[in-house]
């Protein structure tokens, strides 16, 4: 993508091309053009990944992306840029009020996959910092993108949330992908990466351990 005249647009780019961000001095006001050329570039990338996820009829929300986008945005401005700022905090990084479904889960991961480096850099700036809190519980919504990340997540019902077959195997893949062993050695989630490698799971995953006594309580069995 080129360059624009927008903080907003240029830092969501070169993010997604590059995995680095750039802190601009202020924070500005996101304009409605700003959004849908967001809503725009979004879709495009949804489209992009839905390739790998071979799904038909998962569709991109663009409003959850773009409202994700925009928490990433201004958290990474906050890292910096703190003067006056605890009064627009929720302003700035507001909950999300949208419906939470596999569209709006991927869609917000889109930029939310970014979001646990942004926490970690927050915490060694200031480890009480009150916006920690507040992006660890979009995290906790949005635990996909936190895959990887210390979250308390031990009132999930995780037949009911991972019933969808595409959201389960890119949940699964990723749980692989970052080594995230306290998730890996939810029964549950155990069951359903030994039944995904079968006999190739020392392959796939040579570290994996799982607690014996679960593997035997009632229910538990592989």
């Amino acid at each position: 993508m080129m360059q624009t005249e927008s903080p907003f647009l240029d830092t969501l780019f070169l993010l997604r091309k590059e995995e680095c961000m750039t802190v601009f001095s202020e924070i500005q006001e996101i304009s409605r053009k700003e959004e849908l050329d967001a809503a725009a570039y979004f879709e495009s990338e949804f489209q992009k990944e839905k390739l790998e996820f071979f799904s038909d009829r998962i569709n991109c929300d663009t409003e959850t992306a773009v409202w994700a986008a925009k928490v990433l945005y201004h958290s990474a401005q906050l890292h910096l840029i703190r003067g006056n700022t605890a009064k627009d905090l929720n302003k700035l990084v507001p909950a999300f009020k949208g419906k939470r479904d596999v569209s709006s889960l991927l869609s917000a991961d889109l930029s939310l996959r970014f979001l646990p480096q942004i926490i970690s850099v927050l915490q060694i700036a200031d480890s009480q910092d009150p916006l920690i809190m507040i992006l660890e519980n979009i995290l906790k919504q949005f635990h996909y993108s936190g895959i990887g990340v210390d979250l308390d997540l031990k009132n999930i019902n995780w037949e009911e949330e991972l019933k969808d077959k595409t959201y389960r195997k890119l949940y699964l893949e990723r749980i692989v992908e970052k080594k995230a062993y306290q998730l890996a050695e939810i029964p549950y989630i155990y069951q359903l990466l030994i039944a995904e490698f079968g006999i190739y799971k020392d392959i796939f995953w040579r570290e994996l351990k799982i607690n014996k006594i679960q593997d035997n309580e009632p229910g538990n069995s592989i």
